[in-house]
């Protein structure tokens, strides 16, 4: 079956564009196209929309495959969740509060508390870097010597992505403690990298745009419901109101120019026909759908390394974690969220092990990890002794995010590829972002933004604010 029509001219034809892939990046496509009054089909190849932050059933338990967080920074995020009327289902914190446990450290100050004051930047977090247990006075000192030369730098500047963050880190007086205690303790739940394998460029983006440009920017929000409800259920139902046409188990053979300015786009059964096509899915595969001459080095794509991210999930028959979550010093534990209420579970606690850069383990035995990690909560978690596991399980993603490497930044393109029509979006694309959920939705709204241009629509206004927000 054809879809599209071919008949008069440009103006003509009712504007029709395929929007390839069904993750955060596709269907913000998507939803700004269909908002602009273009026609969309959305296709995508799994049985459900959401890419890499998704959900799914294990017994009475709804589960996400990992653990996703966004700062009051992600602007674009932020829109996505208004967007689909899910803002009220994933809140930020009123103010930054993350406790640091040390068991390493003497008793009474083995918790420490990294949150800010309302104060202006970088005075925010001035009084909880001087309490900053897990570091020493000349440390302390030292970090915010190096958070103020981090401000000045230039992210505009290109050489920033040829240097590693360790490296610059160490030239400004960090120890190898406070890059643990503090620099890695963020970078890598965000960059999926440990600092010395991460470009300057995208760790100087993070700092300074989550920690050094407004004082409420790092404050945290989390889905307090599985992450299917947001960008499966949510996001179906709202590009259905937008009128975008969503085939499921869809997937795409090849995308192809039809020589008279329009594309096609092959899937089994049936060839649609559109005005522009936006690849919205990971770099492999847009590699491999790419015609000839999209790009002038489309081999960079395979260029863009990944990197894996491993979650441990625990199901205790008791209460064993008080807050809503911690990060460890000290130990193979990073992040542990609370999940019960989000997951459904009744009885008992159910906590969610997030493990980043876990190139070591990402392939590691169930009965390994078990080995290692149920210790491990039972020695920062003094109350877990006595629980019963009721369930144990691993989630792994090995390609979770794009590796970001010193480089990596003249390997990602951007929106717009040589042949006219075709787009590209996606994490990993050119956003300045690292791999999030931000950048996701980012690369989005410039995909939209592209093909709007082409098609010469307005761009819709709602859709750009979060801009002026930034």
């Amino acid at each position: 079956m054809t879809h599209g029509t071919r008949s008069g001219g440009p103006a003509a034809r009712a504007r029709h564009a395929v929007v390839v892939g069904g993750g955060l990046a596709g269907v913000t496509t998507a939803l700004a196209l269909a908002d602009a009054g273009v026609r969309v089909t959305l296709l995508e190849g799994r049985p459900r929309l959401g890419g890499l932050a998704f959900s799914f059933r294990r017994g009475d338990l709804t589960v996400d495959n990992g653990q996703h967080v966004y700062l009051r920074c992600c602007t674009a995020y932020r829109w996505f969740l208004d967007r689909i009327e899910g803002a009220a289902l994933a809140p930020l914190q009123d103010r930054l509060d993350v406790p640091v446990l040390d068991l390493a450290r003497p008793e009474g100050r083995r918790l420490g508390r990294l949150r800010r004051d309302a104060l202006p930047v970088p005075l925010h977090l001035g009084r909880s870097l001087a309490a900053y247990p897990h570091l020493s006075l000349a440390d302390r000192a030292r970090v915010g010597r190096a958070a103020l030369a981090l401000r000045k730098l230039d992210l505009a500047d290109p050489a920033l992505d040829t240097q590693d963050f360790g490296s610059w880190l160490a030239a400004h007086g960090q120890s190898a403690r406070a890059v643990k205690a503090l620099w890695d303790l963020v970078g890598v739940a965000t960059l999926n990298a440990v600092a010395g394998d991460a470009s300057l460029a995208l760790a100087a983006m993070v700092f300074k745009t989550g920690l050094l440009s407004d004082p409420g920017a790092a404050d945290i929000g989390w889905a307090r419901v599985p992450l299917g409800e947001l960008h499966d259920r949510l996001a179906r139902k709202a590009l259905d109101s937008a009128g975008v046409r969503t085939e499921l188990r869809t997937r795409v053979t090849s995308v192809s120019p039809d020589g008279d300015g329009q594309w096609t786009v092959e899937v089994p059964g049936q060839t649609l026909r559109a005005d522009a096509v936006v690849l919205a899915v990971p770099q492999r595969e847009a590699h491999d759908l790419l015609p000839a001459g999209a790009l002038d080095a489309p081999e960079r794509l395979l260029e863009i390394g990944t990197a894996p991210i491993l979650n441990v999930h625990v199901v205790y028959d008791q209460k064993v974690l008080g807050r809503p979550f911690f990060t460890a010093l000290g130990s193979p534990v990073q992040w542990v969220f609370d999940r019960t209420e989000a997951s459904g579970l009744r009885e008992g606690q159910y906590l969610a092990v997030s493990q980043s850069a876990a190139q070591d383990e990402i392939d590691a035995p169930v009965a390994v990890l078990r080995e290692r990690y149920l210790p491990e909560l039972e020695r920062l978690l003094p109350p877990a002794r006595g629980a019963e596991v009721r369930d144990f399980f691993v989630t792994r993603e090995r390609t979770a995010t794009f590796a970001p490497t010193p480089g990596v930044g003249r390997l990602r393109p951007g929106a717009r590829t040589k042949a006219s029509g075709l787009y590209l979006a996606g994490a990993w694309t050119a956003t300045g972002w690292p791999a999030t959920m931000e950048s996701a939705v980012r690369s989005g709204v410039s995909a939209a933004d592209a093909v709007l241009g082409a098609l010469g629509r307005p761009r819709p206004q709602a859709l750009f604010e979060f801009e002026e927000a930034a």
